[in-house]
């Protein structure tokens, strides 16, 4: 399999129609995503999550509980199907989003996006994105958890002083070069500094993966012995 790294930019979805397919927590995270990126969603889903149900009925989204239609892709940005269980409505979302060139992303499903969502952190106005060009979206989501605890909301106070500061320094010094001097200055001591602890053992458990015919994971006196899983 031919891994594509994608191409990494940020889209401008601020006052932009976009659609998201599917109400449960895949659907909840992408639409989080648009929502505080500006973006004017329509959720089309039968059953919604508590947090998607709320924003509804706030109207901070545009709820449809109906199946898709070809016109519901009218005037659409971009498209992000959470439904990864229909391959029929994937299909034919995709096919439609593609013949209009409309930016489409199908979760779990990579042969029918055009764009990728890679695992964020975004403490205040931080955004670090991480992807590991769809060769691990566990590991991702693993980087992803622990650089949240590390970029904490003392991170983000952080930000906030220095994008104040900033603001400041603009507005009051003419020279630029002192203006670069004083803002470098704020960050010159900045370290980010850790450690990676990789899994024990974890060569061979992948070897164990890969040699396997992974016939008896889910019986848990039959796995082999170096299954991730572990045998009891």
């Amino acid at each position: 399999m031919k891994i594509n790294p994608l191409f990494q930019v940020g889209l401008d979805v601020m006052d932009r129609p976009c659609l998201v397919l599917g109400g449960g927590r895949e659907a909840e995270e992408k639409t989080g995503r648009l929502l505080d990126a500006g973006a004017r969603v329509v959720l089309l889903a039968d059953q919604l999550t508590p947090q998607l149900s709320t924003w509804a009925a706030e109207k901070r989204l545009c709820h449809r509980a109906q199946p898709f239609a070809d016109t519901d892709l009218d005037g659409v940005f971009l498209v992000i199907n959470t439904v990864a269980d229909d391959p029929d409505l994937t299909r034919r979302v995709w096919e439609n989003a593609s013949a209009r060139n409309i930016l489409i992303n199908s979760y779990d499903q990579p042969e029918y996006c055009t764009f990728g969502m890679v695992a964020l952190v975004h403490p205040g106005h931080l955004r670090l994105s991480i992807s590991t060009s769809n060769t691990s979206p566990s590991l991702a989501s693993r980087l992803r958890q622990d650089l949240a605890e590390l970029f904490d909301k003392n991170f983000a106070t952080y930000l906030d002083g220095l994008a104040a500061a900033r603001r400041r320094v603009r507005e009051r010094v003419a020279d630029r070069k002192t203006r670069f001097a004083l803002l470098r200055a704020l960050v010159r001591d900045f370290r980010v500094e850790g450690a990676i602890n990789y899994p024990p053992h974890w060569q061979n458990q992948v070897n164990a993966l890969l040699s396997c015919e992974l016939a008896h994971c889910d019986d848990d006196t039959r796995r082999c012995s170096d299954c991730p899983l572990g045998r009891d």
